[in-house]
């Protein structure tokens, strides 16, 4: 069974898109252990340093992804990508808060590659989940909220086969009901690259969350990448 899908006309408009995807079950999202906390916090020094007084929007990672946004008609500084946002965090605040296993996790690689981690539980969602251009007839919940809204026609959205949206503009936010949580058990999990020659990044960033999640939250796993190729899992 497909479990993470791209519409073809993404990859069209989108060519240099590489994501890795992870289908993990059997995972224990407790608290993050002190170890993984004190692993998260020294990332995030790490992460810190190496950005020094670089502007964000230097970055290729978050250079390209700003360049995506404005392709589909969103503004970049508006409505920035989750790997922008984490980042702008951890440089103007500080740090970024210990969550849960898994969302440490996530935040953890997505620093370190400048690149935006998606963490979707499974439990309430449809698979396959699809990226694909919003005709604005979904539905979505933001996190914060229980309002319902529909996506922008146009904007690149994640839905499920029920037409719920996952995710809004792309990589910008989650919904309510797929962010994970002490009950997440079965997620899928992505990591996606807008820059140019960024299928090592992907690799890598695929090599660190498998390690992580096998040390921190156990469970099972299998990955891909996925591109133009390759556009299911």
């Amino acid at each position: 069974m497909t479990s993470f899908q791209y519409d073809e006309r993404v990859l069209v408009d989108f060519p240099d898109l590489v994501a890795g995807v992870i289908k993990a079950g059997g995972l224990s999202n407790r608290p993050s252990s002190a170890a993984l906390r004190d692993a998260y916090f020294a990332e995030q020094a790490a992460v810190k340093a190496r950005i020094g007084g670089t502007p964000l929007s230097a970055l290729p990672s978050l250079k390209a992804w700003r360049r995506a946004f404005s392709a589909f008609g969103v503004s970049p500084t508006k409505y920035r990508s989750a790997a922008e946002a984490l980042l702008r965090r951890l440089t103007k605040k500080g740090d970024i808060p210990s969550i849960n296993t898994l969302v440490d996790i996530g935040n953890m690689v997505s620093i370190r590659y400048g690149l935006p981690v998606a963490i979707f539980d499974v439990s309430a969602i449809a698979l396959p989940i699809t990226v694909h251009y919003a005709d604005g007839s979904e539905l979505y919940s933001e996190l914060s909220s229980s309002a319902i809204m529909r996506p922008e026609a146009g904007e690149v959205v994640f839905t499920d086969q029920q037409k719920m949206v996952v995710a809004r503009r792309w990589c910008w936010r989650q919904s309510a009901t797929s962010a994970a949580n002490a009950d997440t058990a079965e997620a899928v999990i992505t990591i996606e690259a807008q820059h140019k020659n960024s299928a090592g990044d992907i690799e890598n960033a695929l090599i660190d969350l498998g390690a992580l999640l096998a040390e921190y939250a156990g469970g099972e796993r299998e990955s891909a990448v996925l591109n133009a190729d390759n556009c299911r899992f």
